[in-house]
């Protein structure tokens, strides 16, 4: 993980120092504009917003790499499958729900590219694939 945070530290300079080169680029290239003309804010910005990006998953990542108090196990090369081996959760493999979710979100998309009409016929699908799959355990053969 510490590597992690090393190569998104690397990219929020690398963006900072691109961001600064591309503004002076563009004054020094246009001398004939005036003012705030003279910066091409666009570029400018985004150049400036990815490097903050950056340094935001840096510092998210150094703050979570220091609460953990060091290295996991699946970053340390010496390490046995069984050393990071904690509950991950209840998964179900077998369930559809989840396909028909993301085709309850094709809908929606379709509705939103082609025709509106289509649109609440996939918020419908997606009621339907939430409830679904959020209450699959509560009846059945896999009820708790």
């Amino acid at each position: 993980m510490r590597s992690n945070i090393v190569v998104w530290w690397i990219l929020a300079v690398f963006f900072l120092v691109v961001s600064a080169a591309y503004t002076v680029w563009h004054v020094l290239a246009y001398p004939e504009l005036v003012g705030a003309a003279k910066v091409e804010w666009v570029g400018t910005i985004s150049l400036l917003f990815i490097a903050f990006m950056s340094a935001m998953i840096g510092v998210y990542l150094d703050r979570t790499y220091k609460a953990q108090g060091g290295e996991l196990p699946e970053d340390i090369l010496t390490a046995d499958i069984d050393d990071g081996d904690p509950e991950l959760g209840e998964f179900s493999p077998w369930s559809w729900w989840p396909m028909v979710l993301a085709a309850s979100a094709g809908v929606f998309l379709v509705g939103m590219a082609v025709g509106q009409f289509l649109l609440p016929i996939g918020v419908a699908i997606f009621l339907v694939a939430i409830v679904g799959w959020v209450y699959e355990y509560y009846r059945g053969h896999f009820a708790r």
